[in-house]
C-alpha cells in the first residue's frame, strides 16, 4: 500500500504515523525544505512541491491520496487542488479531501448533518466547496472513491491560542457567543484513516468531537488550563469589528455538527470526546511539534 499526503503539516504527519504503523508506505508533499526536514525527523518520506507554480512535477502514484493543503487565501476557487489533480499520472483508488464546515454557512445554531444544504457565507467556504466539487467530479470521471472530510476548528499540541490569551484580546460575552465545533488533531488523523479504509464513494463526513460549545467557552477553558487570566468580554457587534477574517467567519456561522455518520456507519470514535479530556494532553510533549521545532 502506498499513501500520498499533499500538505503534510501537523495533521498530515499525525496521519502518516498512523498509516506507517499499519505498514503503509507514505510520501508527504510539503512546500519547503525545512518542512521536508521535519518529516525526515519523524521517519516520513518527503517530497517538495510548489502548488502555486504554473505546473508541478509529477506526483508519485498512490493507492490512497489525502489532500490536506489549504487553498489560496483569496478568491472563490482552489487552483492548488486543481494542480494536484492534473499532476496525477495515475488516479488513486481512494481520494480523501479535507474540507471545512464553512461550506454549510450560517445555520443559526441548529444541529446539522451532511444532508444540510451547502450555502457558504465566506470566500473561505466557497474555496472549499469548489474543491469538494472538483474531488467528486474527479472520482466520477475516473471511477474511483472520492470522499470529503468537513472539519471545524482543530486544536491540539502547539495549537492553543497562547499569544491571544496573553495579549488580553477581548472575547464575545458568553450569552452572545455562537456555537462552534472542534476536533483534536490526532482524532482528525484517525478519522481520515477510517474514511480511507471504509468510506463510501462520493460521501461527505463531518469530523468533530460531537460536543459543540462556543468560541468563548473554548478560550476560557484554554485560559484556565494555561493559568492565564480570563479575557475580558465584549458584545458580539464589538468583537466582529476587531477579529481576523477567520475568527469572524466562525462567529458569523453558528452551527452544531452531528458526527453520527462517521460514528454509526464507519464505527469511528474520537479519543478525545470533549475539551475536558482533550485540552490537558495539549500540554504534554509531542513528537510532531518537536519535529517541526527543529533539531534537538
Amino acid at each position: 500500500m502506498q499513501a500520498l499526503i499533499v500538505g503534510c503539516g501537523d495533521v498530515g504527519c499525525r496521519l502518516a504515523l498512523q498509516l506507517m504503523a499499519r505498514g503503509i508506505t507514505v510520501t508527504g508533499i510539503v512546500r519547503s525544505e525545512a518542512s521536508a526536514a521535519a518529516l525526515g525527523r519523524l521517519g516520513i518520506k518527503a517530497q517538495t512541491a510548489d502548488l502555486d507554480a504554473d505546473a508541478i512535477a509529477d506526483l508519485p502514484a498512490a493507492d490512497w491520496l489525502f489532500h490536506f493543503a489549504p487553498p489560496p487565501e483569496k478568491g472563490e476557487s482552489d487552483p492548488r487542488f486543481a494542480q494536484v489533480l492534473d499532476a496525477l499520472n495515475l488516479p488513486p483508488a481512494r481520494l480523501i479531501y479535507l474540507s471545512t464546515s464553512a461550506v454549510y454557512g450560517d445555520c443559526e445554531g441548529r444541529w446539522i448533518d451532511e444532508g444540510e444544504s451547502l450555502k457558504p457565507k465566506s470566500a473561505r467556504g466557497y474555496r472549499r466547496l469548489d474543491a469538494e466539487l472538483r474531488a467528486l467530479a474527479y472520482g466520477e470521471r475516473h471511477g474511483i472513491a472520492a470522499m470529503i472530510l468537513r472539519v471545524p476548528g482543530i486544536y491540539g499540541p502547539g495549537r492553543l491560542p497562547l499569544q491571544r490569551l496573553k495579549s488580553g484580546t477581548p472575547l464575545v460575552q458568553r450569552d452572545q457567543s455562537p456555537y462552534t465545533n472542534r476536533i483534536h488533531a490526532d482524532d482528525l488523523a484517525s478519522a481520515a484513516l477510517r474514511v480511507a479504509e471504509a468510506g463510501e464513494a462520493g460521501a461527505a463526513y463531518n469530523v468533530s468531537d460531537g460536543q459543540p460549545t462556543t468560541m468563548s467557552d473554548y478560550f476560557f477553558c484554554c485560559a484556565a488550563l494555561l493559568g492565564l487570566p480570563a479575557p475580558p468580554e465584549v458584545p458580539l457587534a464589538v468583537a466582529l469589528q476587531t477579529m481576523s477574517p477567520m475568527l469572524k467567519s466562525f462567529l458569523e456561522e453558528s452551527k452544531r455538527l452531528s458526527n453520527r455518520r462517521l460514528v454509526d456507519q464507519l464505527g469511528w470514535q474520537p479519543q478525545y470526546a470533549n475539551l475536558e479530556v482533550g485540552l490537558p494532553v495539549c500540554l504534554v510533549d509531542d513528537r510532531v511539534v518537536k519535529a517541526f521545532a527543529g533539531p534537538a
